[in-house]
């Protein structure tokens, strides 16, 4: 016999909840973090948001080697 508190982790579909998420954790990368590590690792274009780059930074680097 199923208990109430057993009928919390099903959808109405009856999907358990908790097995769905236990292997999602253990699928490997999202979509999302896919996409996050190919544009760090491979520079591709319109890969700006997930860059790691501090524009400023760069910016007064810039400038100050063409004061040199």
């Amino acid at each position: 016999m199923i208990s109430d508190n057993n009928y919390e982790n099903l959808t109405v579909a009856g999907t358990n909840i908790n097995a769905v998420k236990k292997n999602n954790k253990q699928s490997g990368m999202s979509y999302n973090e896919v996409k996050e590590w190919i544009a760090k690792t491979t520079g591709g274009h319109g890969t700006g948001i997930y860059s790691d780059t501090n524009i400023e930074e760069v910016k007064r680097n810039n400038q100050q080697s063409r004061l040199k």
